[in-house]
């Protein structure tokens, strides 16, 4: 009757009846001759009681809930104010933490790190970035996935910021994700994944070293993603996502896997080992983007041309065999990407002087001490390409994976001055020198490697390598058509 009495009261005059009103006249009327029993209460109940006990109203009240709640996720401010009430009224009553764990971020500033304020002009609406402005040219509509990207890839334990300029490299982030999914769907076609009937996969212990390196960065990268999502370090894992893409992926695999996806039989080992790579690589990237870009996670899987285990990328979870491969020769293939970063540097200087063109015009000369030329020794390419290929398995191979058409190891840095223009060489702190010159030979019309088996040789086309050639045999016996070759251009008068 009591506290009926006092809503009705409050519920009409307000809260602050209970501190105008005396005794008698917050008593309902079967208490009121006992009013000088009664006491009114003036002590202030801490203000975070409400919401500091929403554990038992919320959590612990809703059945779709769980107490204790698996994460509290608020402001820092939070740390002496809900955190805090939370923590003293649950121990209380329950003996026990309402949470497992405490979640705590900054605040959104604006790109020049202001607090964002109507007064200032400077506050950044969320549709605004997800579905533009009034001007697409000059505020485009980004969707939600590139803004759920920059949430994810800052990191929100401080402040962030955020506007156009943000938004626009996060946005080309995006893109490299988007862009490097289509290019691995796009090489995927007619490839069967292992355990399906017609399977063409590459047993792992059949896969070149190159290959095999690459898995082991893929599940290296995976698991680092995996522990940052435990973790609650969002940024980290796309960090490493990122990096994983553009280094590993689009930089080099995906630079030198070009030429064994264009250019070898359709059902060439080199081939197959390579799609067998690029499955995996896509299906695990696919799985590891899907919680920050739902989006394009689905896209992606919904577009996967063989067929899949599952309907959405939602189902299933993360393949655990993709975390799995080891680490595959490490310090050979460091010692390879330094080699290619030498290379790359004395390329462009030749480039600038129009010596070269792309990267295969050229034929470049390498000195290596002893402690770098034992990881180069099992890579030394045959002189020709020839088919099948003689030293190498024709992809753990110097001239592929530098994609330079000759490569020479030789004994001695004056060996390289003799062969090489002084303007064109280069020392490294390794003590490897690299010297870069025209490479010899003709240009094959189909790989564009230039070759000394090129030309007149009673090969079927005079104007393709021996690999080239042998692809173009088993296409036309495949087909049942033959290769057509453009009809020379024909000469023009002069321009007088």
């Amino acid at each position: 009757d009591t506290l009926t009495h006092i809503q009705s009261i409050i519920a009409e005059q307000g809260c602050d009846a209970w501190w105008k009103l005396d005794e008698v006249d917050l008593l309902p009327e079967s208490y009121k001759a006992e009013a000088h029993k009664w006491k009114k209460g003036t002590d202030t109940m801490d203000v975070w009681f409400d919401s500091g006990s929403s554990w038992a109203g919320v959590a612990k009240g809703r059945d779709e809930l769980a107490y204790p709640a698996d994460v509290y996720l608020e402001g820092s401010d939070q740390h002496r104010g809900w955190f805090q009430s939370s923590l003293l009224t649950s121990v209380a009553a329950n003996g026990q933490a309402p949470y497992k764990a405490v979640l705590t971020h900054g605040f959104v500033l604006d790109e020049k790190g202001f607090k964002m304020s109507k007064s200032l002009g400077n506050v950044i609406s969320p549709m605004m970035m997800i579905e533009g402005g009034n001007n697409k040219k000059q505020q485009p509509a980004y969707g939600i996935d590139p803004l759920r990207l920059w949430v994810a890839s800052v990191d929100y334990s401080g402040d962030v910021c955020i506007g156009d300029n943000i938004m626009k490299q996060t946005f080309e982030s995006y893109r490299k994700l988007r862009n490097t999914a289509r290019y691995l769907i796009g090489n995927l076609a007619d490839y069967v994944p292992d355990g399906q009937e017609g399977s063409n996969a590459v047993p792992y212990d059949d896969l070149p070293s190159l290959d095999k390196w690459m898995l082991g960065r893929l599940s290296s990268t995976l698991r680092e993603v995996n522990e940052s999502y435990d973790e609650y370090q969002f940024y980290r894992a796309m960090q490493a996502l990122l990096r994983f893409t553009s280094a590993d992926l689009s930089n080099f695999y995906l630079d030198v896997a070009k030429d064994r996806l264009y250019t070898s039989a359709f059902d060439d080992a080199r081939r197959r080992s390579c799609q067998t790579v690029l499955h995996a690589c896509l299906e695990g990237l696919t799985k590891a983007i899907a919680p920050i870009l739902p989006h394009m996670a689905e896209d992606i899987w919904q577009n996967i041309p063989y067929d899949k285990s599952t309907q959405s990328v939602f189902e299933g979870g993360m393949n655990s065999k993709l975390t799995e491969f080891e680490e595959y020769a490490g310090e050979q293939w460091d010692t390879i990407l330094e080699l290619r970063d030498d290379i790359n540097k004395v390329l462009e200087i030749a480039r600038t002087d129009k010596l070269v063109g792309a990267s295969l015009d050229a034929s470049v000369h390498i000195y290596a001490p002893e402690e770098v030329k034992k990881h180069l020794i099992g890579f030394d390419s045959d002189e020709n390409i020839l088919h099948p290929p003689v030293k190498t398995n024709g992809v753990d191979d110097l001239r592929t994976v530098l994609m330079i058409s000759q490569v020479h190891l030789v004994d001695s840095p004056d060996d390289v001055s003799e062969s090489c223009d002084d303007k064109y060489t280069m020392t490294s702190e390794n003590g490897v020198v690299v010297g870069v010159k025209n490479a010899s030979g003709n240009k094959c019309g189909r790989c564009w490697f230039f070759d000394g088996a090129v030309g007149p040789s009673g090969m079927l086309y005079d104007d393709l390598c021996p690999r080239c050639s042998d692809a173009v045999f088993k296409w036309e016996e495949l087909s049942g058509q033959k290769l057509t070759p453009l009809p020379e251009p024909e000469a023009t008068e002069p321009v007088t």
